[in-house]
Order: C-alpha cells, then structure tokens, then sequence
C-alpha cells in the first residue's frame, strides 16, 4: 500500500510540475517571436563540420600568424573570454589603428543572416576572409597567409586532415571555411530565457517577465526576433529620428555604402542580443556603455517611446536573461614556426 501511495503521490507530482510549466500566458503571448538556441550547432551549407576541420579551425582562429604583424589573430578582437568581443568602442588592428566600426560578438554569429555591420559577407566564411585581408585589421592577403601557412609544417598535415579530397589543400578558401566551422560551435545555449521558453516558469524572474512584456508589446521584438533575438533583418539606425551624431556618425553609411543606394544610408544589420549584457560598449559606434542607456536611446530614435526608468530596467531585467553558458574552448597548441635563418641573439 505504501508502495502504491508513493507511486500515486509521484504522478500527481509531475502532472501539477507539467502543469505549472506550461500555464504561463506571458509564453502563449512570445512563444511565435522567439527561438531557442539549440544544444548542438549547425552544418554549414557545403562546408560539414568534421573533428579534423574542427580543430584546423580553431588553431587558425587564435593564430597571430594569420596577420602581417604576427600579433593579431581572429581572438584579438573576437576574446571569448570577452563573450566574443573586445569591450573597445573600435578595435586595435596592424600598426596599432582603429577599425571603423565596433567589433561585433563572435559568439551565436552561425544564425546571423549575414555578417558584418552592414551586411557586406554573405556568410561566416566570407566573414573569417575579410579581417585577415583589411589593411587596417590583420594586414595580409590571401597569397602571403597561404605562403606562411605552407611554411608551417604542422599545418600542412591538419590541412591535409581536414580536406582530405584536395590535393592543394592549403588555400585560401579552405582558411576560410576551416574558421567558419570554428565559429559554429561558439553559440551559448541554456540561458535564463531558453529555458522559460522551453516551459520552465521558474528560469525568468518577475522583473524579467514584465521586461519581456514590454519588449514586445513596445515593439523592440519587431527586429529583435527569432533564435538570436536580432540578426535576422535589416533597418534603419533613427527609424523616427536620428541619434546623436556621437552614436550615429554621420559619414558611416552602413549598407548603403555597400549598396550605393540612398534608401539603404544608416541601414544595418539588426545585432543579436544574445549575452548584450556582456558586450558593451553599444551600437557599432561603439559610443554606449550603459546598457539601460541603450534601451532608452533605441526606444526614443526607433519607436518614438520614451521609456520611464522603471520601464528601462524591467528591459534589462529581461536582456540579462539572455546570457547563456559560454563555449568552453581552451587555447590550442599552435603548429611551431620552423626556420632554418639564425635567430639574432637579443
């Protein structure tokens, strides 16, 4: 009889656990807005990931060699320590300049649309390509990074373990493709707010809640949607008015330098905001660092809605929530340098 009660007592258990983890009416309201970033990455189309393509890809990506100076690698501007970023308003490149732009997270930018503030790579793998070439980033060209990479022995054999149907596999190409499936497996899963919408009530406090409320009902989730709450669309920077020339500067024309097209001036891609409480400073001038001033300022130039304090932090209540576990990804062992010149004694 004991036996029985206990069995009994556990049904009734996990049918009121099943019933208060899906009772809330705040999910029925969001559940078609938003997505969950799944626990396993994607495949790239035309490029599989394979462990061997895998680990080329993340020696590359930390390889300083990759740049003119041999001191900036992907991770320079890209920290995943940093959650993907490098908490600069713009980053240092070769011969200590600044890049135009902030540098946007690398982490989740497998489920962006395209890459890139304005939109110009079309995919992670033209994205891994752009920096080592930009003379104000890593400097090189594609003919010097395959030379040196040809120059080191230990990548000659993890090309050829990676590509192993080519018979000049190192290339530039394959440099690119090798870091995009890198760069798939920095996703960050199982925040606060995946695991509300997977049904459990009790991952979101009350405050987040209502931020959530308010994110959508004020309209901020009319971009910011989908599994990377952003990344997905285009738009305007001052859809109702334009911002401070500080935070928008007005010789950055976003996509319509790309596309020459004056309906595309101070258009860009809409940023995730997948672990935004981690990557300040904000917008790609890189001007705030306050993330409830963000909030406000986005309201106001693209909604036309000024926020109360109260409401401002309810938002960053909820946006906190979408800081999920980060990738666990040592610093690999890179391939040695091998010379036969004499080294000048110091």
């Amino acid at each position: 009889m004991q036996i029985r009660f206990l069995t009994y007592m556990s049904i009734v258990a996990l049918l009121f656990s099943s019933t208060t983890l899906t009772a809330d009416p705040l999910r029925n309201h969001v559940k078609d807005k938003f997505a969950v970033i799944p626990h396993e990455p994607p495949n790239l189309p035309g490029n599989p990931t394979t462990p061997q393509k895998l680990a080329l890809g993340e020696m590359l990506f930390f390889d300083p060699r990759l740049s003119v100076s041999h001191s900036i690698s992907c991770a320079s501007c890209h920290n995943l320590s940093l959650a993907g970023t490098d908490n600069r308003s713009r980053s240092l490149g070769t011969a200590w300049q600044q890049g135009g732009r902030n540098a946007p997270t690398v982490l989740n930018s497998v489920y962006n649309f395209v890459q890139f503030w304005d939109g110009r790579a079309a995919d992670l793998a033209q994205q891994a390509g752009g920096p080592i070439q930009n003379p104000v980033e890593m400097g090189s060209t594609e003919q010097k990074t395959v030379d040196v990479l040809k120059g080191i022995p230990g990548y000659v054999d993890a090309f050829k373990a990676a590509f192993p149907d080519r018979d000049d596999v190192i290339t530039f190409d394959n440099v690119e493709k090798a870091i995009a499936v890198f760069e798939t497996i920095l996703t960050t899963p199982d925040a606060p707010f995946d695991r509300w919408l997977r049904g459990d009530d009790r991952a979101l406090t009350q405050d987040q809640k209502e931020g959530l409320r308010l994110f959508v009902d004020k309209g901020c989730s009319n971009c910011h949607n989908g599994v990377n709450i952003g990344g997905g669309t285009y738009d305007r920077f001052g859809v109702v008015k334009a911002p401070s020339s500080d935070i928008r500067p007005p010789d950055d024309l976003g996509r319509g330098a790309i596309t020459h097209s004056v309906s595309d001036n101070y258009v860009f891609k809409v940023p995730t905001l997948r672990n935004i409480a981690l990557t300040a400073p904000y917008f790609h001038s890189g001007q705030v660092w306050d993330l409830r001033q963000a909030v406000k300022i986005m309201s106001d130039v693209q909604l036309g809605v000024q926020l109360t304090d109260t409401e401002a932090n309810q938002i960053v209540a909820f946006l906190n929530s979408l800081t999920g576990r980060p990738p666990f990804v040592p610093a690999p062992d890179l391939p040695p340098t091998v010379t036969t010149t004499p080294r000048p004694v110091p």
